[in-house]
């Protein structure tokens, strides 16, 4: 067996181990991981696997590919743990392989095979992994973007250009716009270094467009034809637009936030290695790459940092496409000491291993609303209907099958009606607390210690069933 077989299968095990085992038992956690699970249960058992939909309302927070990934898990393995976690644990092991394979390509094997542990044991790329959300598909679907145009440009091979528009096509269809743009303004930036930037001007760049915009043309212009401006208005406006000039949360607006998501998302690896390069580079100022190669990576992992460093909402995995040239960085070093990242790579493979069972899945309960649910469930009938007081937990109604509604304020009513800003987002149905219905049995969810605020807002005997976490369940019956 060639040693290229054997490093392929070593690391698809590792991958297994670290990235599929034990996946049943992570649950499906509120806000974010929710939003997409249930949005897809939505569409699986609405029939309709184009547009978006919570709530049994339209939902434009992010395009179809990610929500075709779940439906396609959920028809395989029923709406479950493993079944959400399957696809971004397939890309995750796709990313290892292209990592490896693109390191190998313009390095050597060893280096490929360095890269790809270095990514497959770094934390954020082991917590994306396991996540319910588009990033790990987007990080494949930017990277193969990037690594396709190089290719073509170095190898003066066609289909590469193709390649990379197809996945660029793909990429946008999973997060938006961003799925061409940070890719292109990184060519841009390295052509410009280049002194070449007469190379996008040729026939296959052109005809890389055409193929672009096929593929994206199969969601977005269907999308925009059914839904109109409503598509727009939300799509573009607040979830892109948005998203990059008003900050979601201002705590995290701050010069530093992707600094310390560096030094913690490539755990263990940057706690060795900057100190390291920083004593080096005391001793001896770095000078700029004169290779392509070099260049390109580096250009591909500052752009990555800048861009999002001047969004104004920062999120810990807005940074995660630098993932694979940050790691061909670190190789150099780490070959140099390949016992230390050896030892390294064994403490943190058990490490995961243990963390999965005695800290994530734990966690990972207390910000679910699954253990709720199934004291809900056996309250739940035809006709009653959920309501939740306070909290919007979204994998109630996943791990519930019911669509529940919110008793809300007037002020929060109005707030969310004039749907200005980032209160586009919250599409759960509201109810003011005057209109809860009283010829119906009630199933009601409220935070810890509410029977008191309970009994004097609603009327009627309300029945405490039970509690988990921070819920409470309360029931009440019709009143005649």
């Amino acid at each position: 067996m060639s040693l290229e077989k054997k490093t392929v299968i070593g690391l698809t095990l590792a991958w297994l181990v670290l990235y599929m085992f034990g996946n049943n038992m992570l649950v499906i956690t509120d806000p974010v991981e929710s939003n997409y699970a249930e949005t897809a249960r939505e569409m699986l058992l609405s029939g309709d696997y184009f547009s978006p939909r919570i709530y049994d309302k339209y939902w434009y927070d992010k395009p179809i590919m990610f929500y075709v990934e779940l439906i396609v898990a959920f028809k395989m393995f029923g709406l479950t743990e493993f079944a959400a976690r399957f696809f971004p644990a397939i890309m995750s092991w796709a990313c290892i392989m292209l990592t490896y394979w693109f390191g190998r390509r313009i390095y050597d094997q060893r280096t490929g095979m360095f890269a790809a542990i270095l990514a497959m044991l770094s934390l954020e790329f082991w917590y994306l992994g396991h996540a319910v959300i588009t990033d790990t598909t987007l990080l494949l679907t930017e990277s193969l973007t990037l690594i396709g145009f190089y290719l073509g440009y170095t190898e003066h091979k066609p289909r590469w250009y193709y390649a990379a528009f197809a996945a660029a096509g793909v990429a946008v269809l999973t997060k938006g716009p961003v799925g061409l743009c940070l890719p292109g303004l990184i060519i841009m930036l390295f052509l410009i270094w280049q002194r070449d930037f007469k190379a996008l001007f040729n026939r296959h760049i052109a005809g890389g467009f055409v193929l672009f915009f096929g593929v994206i043309s199969l969601w977005y212009l269907p999308m925009y034809l059914m839904h109109g401006s409503d598509f727009i208005k939300l799509f573009f406006g607040v979830h892109n637009v948005l998203r990059a000039t008003v900050s979601e949360h201002p705590r995290d607006n701050v010069w530093f936030y992707y600094i310390l998501i560096f030094l913690a998302g490539f755990f263990p690896w940057s706690f060795v290695f900057v100190p390291a390069k920083l004593r080096s580079w005391w001793r001896k100022r770095p000078s700029l790459p004169k290779m392509p190669r070099e260049r390109f990576l580096l250009l591909w992992a500052v752009t990555v940092y800048v861009v999002f460093q001047s969004f104004a909402t920062k999120y810990v995995s807005y940074t995660f496409p630098y993932m694979i040239p940050v790691t061909l960085f670190m190789v150099a070093w780490f070959k140099q000491h390949e016992k230390l990242f050896f030892r390294m790579a064994a403490v943190m493979g058990v490490g995961y291993v243990v963390l999965m069972f005695l800290v994530a899945a734990p966690i990972m309960r207390e910000h679910s609303a699954r253990d709720v649910a199934q004291i809900v469930k056996p309250c739940l009938t035809e006709d009653t209907q959920l309501y939740l007081l306070d909290s919007e937990p979204a994998s109630l109604a996943f791990y519930t099958g019911k669509l529940p509604m919110r008793l809300a304020s007037q002020a929060l009513i109005d707030k969310r009606t004039a749907g200005k800003g980032w209160t586009a987002k919250h599409v759960m149905p509201l109810l003011h607390y005057d209109n809860l219905p009283q010829d119906k049995p009630v199933v009601l969810v409220t935070g810890q210690d509410k029977r008191a605020t309970v009994e004097s807002t609603f009327p009627g005997e309300w029945q405490f069933v039970g509690a988990s976490g921070e819920f409470e369940v309360y029931t009440r019956q019709a009143i005649k």
